[in-house]
């Protein structure tokens, strides 16, 4: 089997993109082929390579490709999350697929629309700048029905207390893309954005256990990699610095799923995100982020409708992230898989999405 290993810019690690039809999709039966993939790529020098993307052209009117994410987990070659998603890792698939020749050849203005099979995402990349091997997107991230603001929010309620071995800390737990925490990094101690860039092993340690008593709150295993967490700061004007933990150190950047979480998390009052996004005078619709490695921007289209005086009832519709590069860095023949066939039974496709 060929394997396309391919870096999304601002990603914590490359991911390996997969062809989706010669692999099962459900857990129990990828578990252990993928075992086998990632002791393969740590006995060539690949073992930071934690990100695995299933992917196919889609059979669906609808879609250019399904995608199927996975992440892998420290602790051993055979411990995977296959919950949530990752923005970045759809681009690398983009970029994939067209040197697979399972799309046309990418060109600016085109759209590539994804499926994406973990949480029924739609996804459309548009290409900005296209070059050999490489590619610059916008990535808008669609709602299929009408999502009311409130609805992202996990427990309901835009901010909860949680109770860790360092204290009580407010946050605010929100779900579009992937769930998220979001806390404010002053409360952590960070009173300025070199401070939250260079915060260390203190500050990470004390954010996994927010994340951790999210996760307890959720009733969601501490040991999987959802809810994601990230810190916020407004020490500028028209933008938000951000600082985010991935798997299993600081992000690089941000996630791309993180962004959008973050951009719809600014539309919705008294959430963490909504208080110091106005504080640094940005609209609930537009969203301007710093990040250690550069800034990124976003927009989200939100419909008012009748409802809740504060706005929790208006409508999103989509978020969309520019400046997002992504670029093959090898095509690789998965040798302990050359041999491996899998067929999935024929089934009807729904031509409802």
């Amino acid at each position: 089997m060929i394997g396309h290993i391919a870096q999304a810019e601002g990603a914590p690690t490359p991911t390996i993109v997969l062809d989706g039809t010669r692999l099962p999709r459900d857990g129990a039966r990828l578990r252990p082929v993928l075992t086998v993939i990632r002791k393969w790529l740590e006995s060539i020098g690949q073992g930071h390579v934690l990100k695995i993307a299933l992917v196919s052209p889609s059979a669906h009117p609808l879609f250019d490709l399904d995608y199927q994410f996975v992440q892998a987990l420290p602790g051993g070659p055979d411990r995977f999350d296959f919950r949530g998603s990752c923005g970045h890792s759809i681009l690398a698939s983009v970029i994939s697929a067209e040197e697979r020749n399972w799309l046309p050849r990418l060109s600016p203005g085109g759209r590539v629309r994804v499926k994406v099979l973990n949480n029924g995402d739609h996804v459309v990349c548009e290409v900005d700048e296209a070059r050999r091997r490489s590619g610059s997107f916008t990535v808008h991230f669609l709602q299929d029905t009408e999502v009311r603001l409130r609805d992202l929010l996990l427990t309901g309620r835009p901010t909860d207390q949680l109770v860790t071995p360092f204290g009580v800390h407010e946050a605010s737990l929100v779900s579009m893309g992937n769930p998220y925490v979001f806390v404010d990094a002053r409360r952590l101690g960070l009173e300025d954005e070199p401070a939250l860039f260079a915060a260390g092993d203190d500050v990470y340690e004390r954010m996994l256990s927010i994340r951790e008593a999210a996760a307890d709150l959720l009733n969601w295993p501490r040991t999987g990699t959802f809810p994601k967490i990230a810190a916020l700061g407004c020490y500028a004007p028209g933008r938000l610095s951000v600082r985010a933990v991935s798997v299993p150190k600081w992000h690089p950047s941000v996630a791309l799923t993180g962004t959008i979480c973050l951009t719809a998390a600014t539309g919705i009052a008294g959430t963490v995100p909504a208080r110091l996004a106005r504080d640094a005078g940005l609209a609930r619709d537009f969203l301007e982020i710093g990040t250690v490695s550069g800034g990124t921007a976003a927009k989200a289209s939100i419909t008012p409708a009748a409802g809740a005086a504060d706005g929790t009832d208006d409508v999103l519709h989509w978020v969309s992230v520019s400046r997002k590069l992504a670029r093959l860095t090898a095509p690789t023949d998965i040798v302990p898989l050359r041999d491996y066939h899998y067929q999935e039974d024929p089934a009807c496709l729904p031509l409802t999405v």
